[in-house]
């Protein structure tokens, strides 16, 4: 569900026309809704409402401020996966006792700054990370709070590029390393080991892969209390889908009250670290027309926004609907919606029906709040887009639209090239 309906013939984001919002930041812009924002993040809370628990909004998703800022203030973690984002989540407010950190390429520089914020735990890859993170607290005087991530081997039945937890995945220790990895952990002077983590791919759509898992997880659970451990959270990632176009991904409820079940008799706390399912659909992508091109092969529509500024329908095939924000005729014909960029990938849709437009009118590309603009670039030196919340009737910008210098910023020139000037 989100808050992206038309409203006396034009779409607008709750109650705000999107044509309003291109007036004010220019086109391409991300649009955001608070309400949609909220209303995702509270499903998760009263579907989860009977067990202790703790939500650790997935940063990579998007690590926008005012997001972030949203999600601390409805009582939610972070999940990060770098120094970046640990900073970002800190910088809005969330505390680091509630900051969870993983990623299988973490430095010592970051190692040390999660430490001096005293996170809630680290998710463990590897036995060398194990090994530098020991080495690295003891040097600090601290023990560090641990989790091992475990790679399950379980086919999550999504795109391969987003799939975490298989055996041929750079992620997680498999089974028996994990247990290997704990008995070590608990001998080391300067970690304390508090957890179980696991994460097995984005854009799930069923829970079958889920249940998989935290059986396998389960019986991990009793094979290390067997060892005198006592867990304090059982960490199960995100990973749970959106609708695209059709598919069918459980609700919040169903997600919640099925790993309910299968956890029933655990003592564990439960860490969930949901992303895309939180802002993907919360989110939008305005672009404007700039041309219309027919070939003897193909009908382009030309718009502003570009591979650039959304790559995921170049770099997985992803599917978007797009949507006029004027009210739609009936269809047209077929075209590919594409953008500014020198690379044959650049295009946001495919073959698809479209009703008429013309050159200037606004398009809304749906579902692209998550690893939208995280994933934006400045390929062809195209300064990434603006960002706007939308509240009720008000809007604000949230992220300024990059400038021509912001492209150079940082950039030097050497002394070796002026010297013959």
């Amino acid at each position: 569900m989100h808050h992206f309906n038309y409203r006396n013939g034009q779409l607008s984001a709750e109650q705000v026309p999107l044509s309003r919002i291109a007036e004010v930041a220019g086109t391409p812009t991300y649009v955001y809704s608070k309400a949609t924002l909220t209303r995702h993040f509270k499903a998760f809370e009263k579907a989860l409402g009977g067990r202790e628990h703790l939500i650790c909004y997935s940063v990579k998703a998007n690590g926008n401020l005012a997001i972030l800022k949203l999600m601390g203030q409805l009582g939610g973690g972070a999940d990060v996966v770098s120094g970046g984002e640990l900073y970002l989540a800190l910088k809005a407010g969330i505390p680091g006792s509630k900051i969870c950190f993983s990623g299988v390429g973490k430095t010592e520089k970051e190692l040390v700054m999660a430490l001096e914020s005293k996170i809630l735990m680290f998710n463990v890859e590897s036995l060398p990370e194990l090994e530098t993170l020991n080495r690295v607290a003891g040097g600090m005087g601290l023990r560090a709070p641990v989790a091992i991530r475990v790679n399950p081997d379980v086919d999550p039945l999504t795109h391969p590029y987003i799939s975490t937890g298989l055996k041929q995945n750079k992620f997680g220790l498999d089974v028996k390393r994990a247990l290997t990895a704990y008995q070590k952990a608990m001998n080391m002077l300067n970690l304390e080991v508090v957890g179980l983590d696991c994460h097995i791919g984005s854009q799930l759509t069923g829970m079958t892969p889920f249940v998989e898992t935290v059986r396998r997880l389960r019986a991990l659970l009793e094979r290390i209390e067997a060892e005198g451990l006592k867990l304090r959270y059982l960490d199960l990632g995100g990973g749970l889908g959106i609708t695209y176009r059709d598919e069918e991904p459980p609700s919040p409820d169903e997600y919640a009250s099925t790993l309910a079940r299968e956890m029933e008799g655990l003592e564990t706390a439960l860490i969930l670290e949901p992303g895309r399912v939180m802002v993907g659909n919360a989110g939008i992508l305005l672009t404007r027309v700039l041309y219309l091109k027919e070939t003897d092969e193909k009908r382009f529509i030309i718009v502003d926004a570009a591979m650039n500024d959304l790559i995921r329908p170049g770099l997985y095939g992803a599917y978007h609907d797009i949507i006029p924000v004027k009210a739609p005729g009936s269809p047209e014909g077929t075209f590919d919606v594409v953008g500014p960029i020198c690379e044959s990938t650049d295009w946001l849709a495919r073959d698809r029906t479209m009703p008429r437009v013309e050159p200037g009118d606004l398009l809304a590309v749906m579902s692209a709040g998550a690893y939208g603009y995280a994933m934006a670039s400045n390929f062809n030196a195209r300064p990434r887009p603006a960002e706007v919340m939308v509240s009720g009737s008000r809007l604000a910008v949230v992220r300024e639209r990059e400038t021509m210098e912001d492209l150079v910023r940082g950039q030097l020139c050497p002394d070796f090239l002026l010297e013959g000037e």
